[in-house]
């Protein structure tokens, strides 16, 4: 009688946990997919039909390199969706969530240097893309070969519990109340403004493109498919940079990648030897509108 009572009890305890999570994941989907101005990519999932001239993509390299109001400067209208920590595994998916809600874009500008390295997703910034993950084939079909997909695709809440810095509940609470991330103002560019006095020092000399990166040959062949100019770019590093010769090394890879990493080499115009500060970012900038959209 006793085992009885007690196999009953944990029986209770295992549905009402069950039950608890399977509403927690739903409270917290609810709150992320009525969010559009908390960060980049609600912004993109909760949208429709935006038309752009220009869309950037790609990691901080991006985010803080090229200025977008430069361009809206110029009549073109521009959004700079460069995640900070991103890979192309995350450029790619935000490229494709833009098709599927039918934005008309003119041309893209990839950052694709580093990034070149990695074939898989960086996890603090496709995190943010989970919440969706029950509601969006395309999502669902992108994290298909994550080793941990079964996990978060079928345990409720087993993916806000893992990713709890990212889509936990400080950033649910945030996005229920509607609180504005600053990633979004300027256009998406996030400006560096201080020069630091150390960290002028990079070595890259272990690093090596992937012969065939998937998901740059995803975006380069969805902007072909959608007529979409294609502008694939190296960013500046600063001078003291050791093993500058992987720029060389992509070029050989994909011939198609501009290199622009010697365009900016002064320290006095980076914030650290991989990231310009704004001044840096602007001469920059200055530089692709001249190469590319000179009209």
């Amino acid at each position: 009688m006793e085992l009885r009572k007690f196999i009953l009890y944990v029986v209770k305890i295992i549905f009402l946990t069950c039950l608890l999570a399977l509403i927690l994941d739903q409270t917290y989907t609810y709150v992320f997919l009525n969010s559009k101005h908390r960060g980049k990519i609600e912004d993109v999932y909760n949208s429709q039909a935006e038309k752009y001239d220009v869309v950037i993509l790609g990691s901080s390299r991006a985010n803080n390199h090229f200025v977008a109001p430069m361009f809206e400067e110029r009549g073109l209208k521009t959004y700079n969706y460069g995640m900070n920590g991103a890979n192309l595994f995350e450029a790619s998916l935000m490229l494709k969530l833009m098709i599927e809600r039918k934005y008309q874009i003119k041309n893209i500008i990839l950052e694709t240097d580093v990034n070149l390295c990695f074939d898989r997703n960086s996890e603090g910034v496709s995190a943010k893309f989970l919440p969706y993950i029950l509601n969006s084939s395309t999502i669902k079909n992108h994290f298909l070969n994550n080793s941990d997909f079964k996990y978060i695709y079928y345990i409720p809440f087993y993916r806000y519990i893992k990713n709890e810095t990212k889509i936990g509940f400080r950033e649910t609470f945030f996005t229920a109340i509607h609180k504005r991330g600053g990633n979004l103002d300027k256009n998406g560019y996030l400006a560096l403004l201080e020069t630091s006095n150390t960290g002028m020092k990079n070595n890259i000399s272990n690093l090596n493109p992937l012969p065939h990166n998937k998901y740059y040959e995803e975006i380069k062949d969805i902007c072909k498919k959608n007529n979409i100019n294609f502008i694939a770019v190296m960013t500046p590093m600063c001078e003291n940079t050791l093993g500058m010769n992987y720029f060389d090394k992509v070029k050989k890879a994909y011939p198609e990648i501009h290199n622009y990493e010697n365009v900016v080499v002064e320290d006095r115009y980076f914030s650290s030897c991989g990231h310009m500060n704004d001044n840096g970012s602007r001469l920059f900038t200055a530089r692709i509108l001249k190469d590319f959209f000179n009209k």
